[in-house]
């Protein structure tokens, strides 16, 4: 099964709690609060996104955390790596491949780079705007623009797995 670590999971909900009121300094308390999150987890993971410069942090009693960015240019992908490291679906698909004993002979190495590929361009093409906005029905279809995509851009990212013949 391919998951998000809870870590991950909320720290892309916080982030994204952000994103709706970016001037304004949160803390850790009223966001424990505000999304019903355990606070020691909520403290730890603003900590680990501040050291990676996706927050930015103010002391004093109006300060707190706030995006140090535009939700815009912050990707989920981002998000993950800064959480989980490196987004790979396998451990070949990883950027760095330290002395695989099957690269030799292994057949599906090439499938497992243009998965990985695919699912980490999915993410990468979320960013923290998008998902502060309310979430479409379960049932509508993404939205898209006919006139500025190409059709493989206009799928989803499981029709764009099936489409590279995964």
């Amino acid at each position: 099964m391919i998951r998000l670590t809870r870590q991950t999971d909320y720290g892309i909900v916080l982030l994204t709690e952000m994103a709706i009121s970016p001037d304004r300094f949160h803390n850790a308390p009223s966001l424990s609060a505000l999304t019903h999150l355990p606070l020691p987890m909520v403290s730890k993971i603003l900590k680990m996104l501040a050291r990676a410069g996706l927050v930015e942090s103010q002391r004093g009693a109006r300060g707190g955390y706030r995006l140090a960015r535009p939700a815009g240019e912050i990707s989920v992908a981002e998000v993950i790596a800064t959480l989980d490291g490196p987004i790979a679906i396998t451990e070949c698909a990883e950027d760095r491949l330290e002395d695989c004993s099957y690269e030799s002979f292994c057949r599906v190495r090439g499938n497992w780079l243009r998965i990985n590929r695919a699912v980490r361009e999915s993410l990468e093409g979320i960013n923290l705007a998008e998902m502060a906005l309310p979430s479409p029905p379960a049932s509508s279809p993404a939205p898209s623009s006919p006139a500025s995509s190409s059709p493989s851009e206009r799928r989803n990212p499981i029709e764009r797995l099936v489409h590279l013949g995964v």
